[in-house]
């Protein structure tokens, strides 16, 4: 965590100040001296941080770090502010002194110089304190990579044990038959194989593990088998010894033969020992690949069945153990058996059988105070069997938290291990989940751009800093840190869920560490250094104003009402530090104050709700934005939106770039938006802005999405800028013909007229996205004459398809069911005018999903044998005119639901009259809503 904190600041360090202070002789040398002393101690910190939970010494001396760190930044972006302020006092007195002289911009910044080289000053004595501290205390062999940690007082044994016997963890029957399967089956096209349990911390893989190693079934298809503890601090040679012990017999003498042979002599041993023999090694509880590697080597390849059983918290480690691929599949994809949270029912199950004993069979009688005394026990462990274990013998709620939140044998103990695994840039980034309120869905695009705005993401080359979040994320997920919520179509994950567990952790450790905090309670006090907040709670008033007041807030993160008008004075007088604000939800017109301009050093700026919301010309100021997200709100947005360089994600569904503005300076905004270069997400209505070949130039761009009036700029140098574009991910035109034509027109100055343009094609014909090859999302609504014949044309991974109120008049099926990798197809009210459809034999053969939505002339809907053979779900909604059941369908063995809305009765009546086991397969997954 400090270790983080330090990289961030020397980030910022290189990048900010030098431009500021470079000039000033004395200065230069203090920051200069600073970030020199800072690299250092970020070399120590690598290695300091994870043991922190060992030695008091090592937690204060990085917590003074840390602290220090904070100060430097502190100062340094006080500087830049001040520096901020005075040039915008000196533009407003040019405004009266339009000869000043140069030297008085020269003069006005001294104080602030002088203030920031005195500073400096002290914090440079300050760190060389805290190193002087570490030779004087003793902490340099605890914080040199060289010392091991494996001896902190505590043996690898004594850690292991476990608060209660494993044993009681949790029966899982259906993963035992799995996994046994996994275990026994021959397969002679493969060498030995691994078959890996992955899972979170207390989810029961060890206890499975053993099941199935101890199964009676399992035991008679081996020769030998060997059980080894691996652990984060595993020695190869334990291991082998290990391993040798169980798979040889030795005598005593032997033994100590073994005990003083070397690791390749003992590998040796084992290889001639395991070479002729069907063998099954468990290795428990991996962390690290490197384990596996130190062992593979020394276990025959042999095509004879052996296995290797693995338990893992890691994905990515039971995905490399197994390299060899078979045909059809590869085994990291095939030997993996991934646990599963508990549901509420087998959580109950569990919960009774630990507490009273009871069995499957024999059902507990319970008080209703005790038995929601026990429901409340259950809802707290959230289906994580190990919270259910320890907590199976207690019905007093005082008690349980001790037991979830402290000591190394607790929960949360167990958890911390793995928090305790992750690499130090990974560790800001898992805490930071815990700001969102429990149970949340976390929106993965929003928590990447938080990372960023946060400075968590380091650079990497010349990776994109999203991407390298984005596998920050999939490293949490594949360390069983953060769970999969939604998928996108392309398989990208489009949100995630953290348990309540491991969120209670990432708070308790956030909090240590001063990372943030979270007001989730009225009783909640908030400390005076916390320099990030997020709110979960409605604020009783004047509460909220009284902690403005805190100029160490860089984060302000609202998951209920918003701040006030009235707190704006307090938020430019002294929080002006924020780097992120998010305002969340608002129920009325909002009119962001010009206060806003203030908060130079914004990254983050996120304001959602269901009314508009307007913003001033000051956002011209925040020079540092990043991200500026103002969801479905219909928006007004100032032309000087355009000056904002280091915009990344501009997201406005609903926006209109305002006529607040002098008429030239919006006519000519798209000479401006070439300027944001940066640019990756842009999500707008439709404006002047669109004129001339400015979005073109903004290669940048994985997603685009226009909406409004864009007849007017449906031009052939709009699809050249499109075609431009190749880096699209995801496409989105919604072409909304008489979309506040008035208000549009007025702001160019002309005067409405009826029919002042005539309705124009969203797609030329001609126009191609063969050369799209990272599209794989779009979205049409608007008048289409035809579709492309030749797939050539369509982007060649495109996976999901929707259009509506294209008006076409021959069925799209025919040209669609060619592209090769559509998954989801959607067709939406107006889409098609045709009264036929066609799926005829060998189309959409990866479609997994059609929906049918709104087709009024829609009669029938032919499916041809071999036809969509990889469909999952159908949707026929307001398909009024649709009175037959596609007969097709009851071929699809794949097939796992239907919904029909608001369809024709005779349709209805086919399905549920007509007898047959194909119709009654078809029953089954049908779902009908008629809303009478």
């Amino acid at each position: 965590m400090a270790e983080s904190s330090v990289t961030f600041f020397l980030e910022k360090l290189s990048n900010l100040v030098i431009q500021e202070a470079s000039l000033f002789g004395e200065v230069e040398g203090q920051v200069k001296l600073l970030r020199n002393e800072l690299k250092w101690m970020r070399l120590f910190l690598k290695d300091a941080d994870s043991k922190c939970i060992y030695d008091e010494r090592i937690k204060l001396w990085v917590e003074q770090i840390r602290e220090v760190a904070h100060d430097a930044e502190d100062v340094i972006d006080e500087f830049i502010f001040n520096m901020d302020h005075q040039r915008q006092k000196r533009l407003k007195n040019l405004k009266f002194l339009r000869r000043l002289p140069t030297c008085v911009g020269f003069a006005d910044k001294l104080p602030f110089i002088h203030e920031l080289d005195s500073r400096v000053k002290e914090i440079n004595v300050m760190i060389e304190k805290i190193m002087v501290n570490r030779s004087k205390y003793g902490l340099e062999a605890l914080v040199t990579p060289s010392s091991t940690s494996t001896d902190h007082g505590v043996s690898q044994q004594e850690r292991r044990t476990p608060t209660v016997e494993e044993t009681d963890v949790v029966e899982i029957k259906d993963g035992m038959e799995v996994v046994n399967q996994m275990l026994i089956k021959e397969d002679q096209m493969r060498p030995r194989a691994v078959v890996s349990i992955v899972g979170m911390g207390g989810l029961g893989k060890t206890t499975l593990a053993k099941k199935v190693y101890n199964h009676s079934d399992v035991k008679q298809q081996f020769d030998c088998q060997a059980w080894v503890y691996v652990s984060q601090e595993f020695k190869p040679r334990e291991l082998l010894l290990s391993i040798i012990n169980s798979v040889m017999s030795l005598s005593n003498e032997e033994k100590k033969e073994m005990r003083e042979m070397g690791e390749d002599q003992l590998g040796g041993k084992l290889r001639e020992c395991l070479k002729d023999k069907k063998y099954l090694v468990a290795m428990d509880d991996v962390w690290s690949i490197e384990a596996w590697s130190s062992l593979r080597f020394h276990l025959p390849e042999s095509m004879n069945g052996s296995k290797v059983l693995m338990t893992t918290r890691n994905k990515e480690i039971a995905a490399q153990a197994n390299p060899h691929e078979v045909v059809g599949h590869t085994d990291s994809q095939a030997l993996v058996y991934e646990l599963r949270i508990m549901d509420d029912d087998e959580s109950w199950e569990l919960f009774l059988k630990k507490t009273f004993g009871a069995r499957d069979s024999t059902p507990v009688s319970l008080s209703n105070a005790l038995e929601e005394l026990g429901r409340k026990i259950v809802a707290k462990c959230k289906g994580l069997p190990l919270a259910i274990v320890v907590l199976g013998g207690l019905l007093v709620l005082a008690s349980i938290d001790w037991h979830l939140n402290r000591g190394p044998e607790s929960c949360l103990g167990i958890l911390a291990l793995s928090y305790n695994d992750l690499p130090y840039y990974l560790k800001s980034c898992f805490l930071y989940c815990g700001i969102f309120p429990e149970d949340s869905e976390i929106k993965a695009s929003k928590l990447i751009h938080l990372w960023i705005a946060e400075g968590f993401v380091q650079r990497r080359g010349k990776e994109k800093l999203e991407d390298i979040a984005e596998d920050y994320l999939y490293e949490l997920i594949h360390r069983s840190m953060v769970q999969v919520a939604r998928k996108k179509a392309n398989g990208r994950v489009m949100s995630c869920r953290i348990h309540d567990l491991l969120r209670d952790l990432a708070i308790s450790e956030a909090r240590d560490a001063k990372l943030f905090e979270v007001h989730e309670n009225i009783d909640f006090t908030f400390p005076n250094s916390v320099r990030r907040l997020s709110i979960h709670q409605h604020l009783v008033k004047n509460n909220i104003s009284q902690h403005l007041h805190n100029s160490l807030l860089r984060s302000l993160i609202f998951f209920t009402d918003p701040i006030e008008r009235r707190d704006w004075r307090s938020i430019r007088e002294h929080v002006k530090l924020l780097s992120v604000l998010d305002l969340g939800r608002i129920e009325e017109n909002y009119i962001l104050p010009k206060e806003i301009g203030e908060l130079i050093h914004l990254k983050f700026l996120c304001i959602k709700g269901v009314d508009r919301v307007t913003l001033p010309s000051s956002i011209k100021r925040l020079v540092n934005l990043q991200n500026l997200n103002l969801g479905y709100n219909d928006s007004y947005i100032p032309c000087t939106i355009w000056k904002l360089q280091e915009l990344r994600h501009l997201n406005c569904r609903y926006g209109e770039i305002s006529s607040q503005f002098k008429l030239n300076e919006c006519m000519n905004g798209y000479l401006a938006v070439e300027q944001l270069t940066n640019l990756q997400t842009l999500a707008l209505s439709s404006g002047s802005w669109l004129e001339g070949d400015g979005l073109g130039k903004l290669t940048q761009l994985r997603k685009l999405h226009l909406r409004g009036w864009l007849t007017p700029y449906l031009k052939k140098g709009f699809f050249d800028s499109i075609a431009e574009l190749t880096t699209l991910r995801t496409l989105f035109l919604r072409d909304l013909k008489a979309y506040k034509k008035k208000t549009l027109l007025n702001q160019v100055g002309l005067k409405w007229q009826e029919n002042v343009v005539e309705e124009k094609t969203l797609i030329p014909g001609l126009m191609s996205f063969s050369r799209h090859t990272y599209l794989y999302r779009v979205d049409l609504h608007g008048k289409v004459d035809k579709l492309p014949e030749q797939t050539e044309f369509y982007p060649p991974n495109l996976l999901k398809l929707t259009l509506s109120e294209c008006k076409l008049k021959d069925d799209p099926m025919l040209i669609l069911e060619k592209l090769p990798a559509l998954r989801i197809l959607r067709l939406f009210g107006g889409s098609y005018v045709g009264k036929k459809m066609v799926c005829s034999f060998g189309g959409f053969l990866q479609l997994e999903s059609l929906e049918l939505g709104g087709l009024n002339e829609l009669e029938e809907l032919t499916v041809e044998e071999g036809a969509m053979c990889n469909l999952r779900t159908l949707q026929i909604l307001y398909c009024d005119e649709m009175k037959k059941f596609p007969h097709g369908l009851l071929q699809m063995k794949k097939l796992e639901k239907l919904g029909l809305i608001r369809t024709s009765d005779k349709l209805i009546e086919e399905i549920q009259q007509t007898e047959g086991e194909e119709w009654d397969r078809i029953r089954l997954i049908t779902s009908i809503n008629k809303w009478d």
